[in-house]
C-alpha cells in the first residue's frame, strides 16, 4: 500500500531581529543649500564630510579651506595632504576613517588675490551643528578626533583650547570617546616647533587608534 505524503504543516515566519533605523548622513546638496549663518554668501559651496558611512573614527576639523571651497571635498588642500600622512604614522588610512568639519563653508578675507582663511565664531559654530550631530548620529562612531580648538568647541559645547582638553578622558553623549589634539594646520604654521606639534598629533592619533582596539563594540552595535 502507497504511503501518502503527508502535507507540510504551516510553520509560522521567524521573527526578525529588530534593528535600530540608522539616520541618514546629510547630502551635499542639503549643506549647500544651508543658510543658518552668513558664510554661505562668500563661499563657493558647502562641503559635506566624506569616508565610509560605518567608520569606527570621525575626524572633524574646523571648515574648509579654499582647496575645499572649490574642489567640495574636505581635507585635500595642503593641511588634508599632510593629515593623510600622519594617519598612515599611525597605523590608520585615510580611506577608513569619515573626515568632516565644525562649519560646512569656508569663511575667508581677501589679501591680493589669496583668499585667507579666518576663524569661525562661535555662533557660525553653533549654527552649523545641526550637521555634525547628523553626521555622528549615523555614523555612531567608536572614536571621535578633534581637530583644533573650533572642532573641540563643537563636540563640547564650550570653549575648549588644545592646550587645556588635549589628553583629557572626555566623551560624546552618542557613547564615542573624543579626543582632541591639534589641527595639521597648526604643523604648517609652527615654524621651529613644527616637529614637536606633528611628534604630538601622531601621538594623539595613535592612542585614538589603541582605544578603538581597547573599547570594545561601537556605540551603533551595542544599540537597541
Amino acid at each position: 500500500m502507497p504511503i501518502r505524503a503527508q502535507r507540510p504543516r504551516h510553520r509560522p515566519p521567524e521573527e526578525k531581529p529588530r534593528v535600530a533605523a540608522q539616520a541618514a548622513l546629510p547630502a551635499a546638496v542639503e549643506i549647500d543649500r544651508c543658510r543658518r549663518c552668513d558664510l554661505c554668501r562668500r563661499a563657493t559651496r558647502g562641503v559635506a564630510g566624506e569616508g565610509p558611512a560605518q567608520a569606527e573614527i570621525v575626524l572633524i576639523g574646523e571648515q574648509p579651506g579654499d582647496s575645499e571651497d572649490r574642489l567640495g571635498r574636505p581635507f585635500v588642500g595642503p593641511a588634508g595632504r599632510l593629515l593623510d600622512q600622519l594617519l598612515l604614522e599611525a597605523g590608520l588610512e585615510r580611506s577608513a576613517v569619515y573626515v568632516t568639519n565644525a562649519v560646512k563653508h569656508f569663511k575667508w578675507e581677501a589679501r591680493g588675490k589669496r583668499r585667507l582663511h579666518r576663524r569661525p565664531t562661535a555662533a557660525e559654530i553653533d549654527a552649523c551643528h545641526v550637521w555634525l550631530d547628523r553626521e555622528i548620529e549615523a555614523i555612531r562612531p567608536t572614536v571621535i578626533i578633534a581637530l583644533g580648538g573650533s572642532a573641540a568647541r563643537a563636540l563640547l559645547h564650550r570653549a575648549a583650547p588644545v592646550e587645556a582638553t588635549r589628553g583629557r578622558l572626555l566623551s560624546h553623549p552618542s557613547g564615542a570617546r573624543i579626543f582632541v589634539t591639534y589641527h595639521p594646520s597648526a604643523v604648517l604654521r609652527a615654524d621651529r616647533a613644527a616637529a614637536r606639534v606633528r611628534g604630538m598629533l601622531v601621538e594623539d592619533l595613535k592612542r585614538a587608534a589603541q582605544a578603538l582596539v581597547a573599547g570594545g563594540p561601537s556605540p551603533r552595535h551595542s544599540a537597541s
